[in-house]
């Protein structure tokens, strides 16, 4: 949810969905209520990229010490 991405601007974060939705990666879905209420759910495209985030996420674990000692030396 929103709350969670306290570091990301309103402004960034509604211009990356809108991108997302327009690439098909993400669906929205806007609820009659008051107040209104948004919410996004993967496509089948966007789904099909979580395998190869999981990667990058495992990859990174992985490097972690590595990477961060690089860091301090450099």
């Amino acid at each position: 949810t929103h709350r969670t991405l306290v570091d990301i601007s309103h402004r960034m974060r509604t211009g990356t969905l809108r991108m997302l939705e327009a690439d098909g990666r993400v669906r929205r879905e806007v609820y009659a209520e008051v107040p209104p209420r948004v919410e996004y759910r993967l496509t089948e495209r966007g789904e099909s990229l979580l395998p190869h985030i999981f990667g990058l996420v495992e990859w990174a674990e992985t490097n972690k010490e590595a990477i961060l000692s690089a860091r301090a030396k450099g």
